[in-house]
């Protein structure tokens, strides 16, 4: 792809809409590093339209994590949650240097696999975010266990970056986000130890949201491990991502659980299976939809969207599905 005649074409699309101070560049695939960029977004450029060479981004990359130093297809979900861990280490290593000076800047913990490792209790108040990774993806899950002798609950909270949601055909985000929060009852082997009763006992337990995060970032598992074949293999299934979602599985004293949140971006993957296949992009900017596919920048109309939801039938001609969803909080309700 030409870089001025793409470049040329979506200004021309866009014409006198085109934002003001926006940047819309492709990105150059280095060997199967559509993984990367359909991650990205560049924008510091002069020219609004265009292509660039993320090599030494690239190189850096693959310097720090040996997953990424093969020319094999990689997983666009291992790469954020790397991408998330990566800032975060060295906005903390630049906040330890700043406490040197100032002695009162607290500290977040290390993320791990796109959580925050160590836990509190729900009586605990959690040690604030420093950094604007956190600030802007980091959620709180409360995790509560109910003993069914003594009607005691236990909640443990624990932070995130990104939920992982199991899927099933025809659904739904919202049904995946009720299935995540669903109720599990512990028994036989897997009885709780109640504190209270101080011994194993019966009881159920089930994951909520308690902090919401100002970006939620959705990863829908689409690769499922099948023990007959031996091997992961990838789901099909129709999964709608409306535009607009309020989050159905919030605790009762949630702040800003009546939030709603606005679909921005979709990371979609194209192909048959996990070990093939290619990566694209779908940004939401001012109200125009725009479809990245490494060099290639067009844009697109927001009727197109659905079209990536998956599809009905367990095979299909069209292998491009929805694989990564980011919403945005929108201004929360009274």
């Amino acid at each position: 792809m030409v870089m001025g005649a793409t470049g040329s074409r979506l200004e021309r699309a866009l014409g006198d809409q085109f934002p003001e101070g926006e940047r819309y560049f492709g990105l150059e695939n280095f060997g199967n590093t559509c993984y990367c960029n359909s991650v990205l977004q560049i924008y510091s450029q002069k020219k609004k339209t265009g292509v660039i060479a993320p090599k030494r981004f690239v190189q850096r990359v693959r310097k720090q994590n040996e997953l990424f130093r093969s020319y094999m297809h990689q997983d666009a979900h291992e790469f954020l949650n790397f991408l998330l861990n990566e800032l975060a280490d060295i906005l903390e290593k630049e906040a330890n240097a700043a406490k040197k000076f100032s002695g009162n800047l607290a500290l977040p913990e290390k993320v791990v696999n796109g959580k925050l490792n160590g836990t509190t209790n729900g009586n605990q108040q959690q040690q604030q975010p420093v950094t604007w990774v956190h600030k802007i993806f980091q959620g709180t899950l409360t995790n509560e266990t109910r003993c069914l002798c003594c009607e005691t609950i236990t909640a443990r909270d624990e932070t995130f970056l990104d939920l992982s949601l199991d899927i099933e055909q025809n659904s739904s985000i919202t049904s995946c986000l009720r299935n995540f929060s669903s109720t599990e009852t512990l028994n036989a082997e897997d009885k709780f130890f109640c504190d209270k009763c101080c011994s194993l006992q019966e009881a159920q337990k089930r994951m909520k949201i308690k902090i919401p995060p100002r970006i939620l970032v959705i990863h829908l598992k689409r690769f499922k491990y099948i023990e007959q074949l031996g091997r992961y293999k990838k789901l099909f299934y129709r999964v709608v991502f409306p535009m607009e979602l309020k989050l159905c599985n919030t605790t009762d004293d949630a702040p800003g659980s009546d939030a709603e949140y606005s679909l921005f971006a979709v990371v979609v993957h194209v192909g048959s299976g996990p070990n093939h296949g290619h990566y694209i992009s779908l940004v939401k900017s001012h109200n125009h939809w725009l479809f990245f596919d490494d060099e290639n920048v067009e844009m697109i109309d927001e009727s197109v969207v659905p079209s990536f939801f998956g599809t009905a039938q367990e095979y299909s001609n069209n292998t491009d599905h929805g694989y990564i969803l980011f919403y945005e909080c929108l201004a929360q309700g009274s």
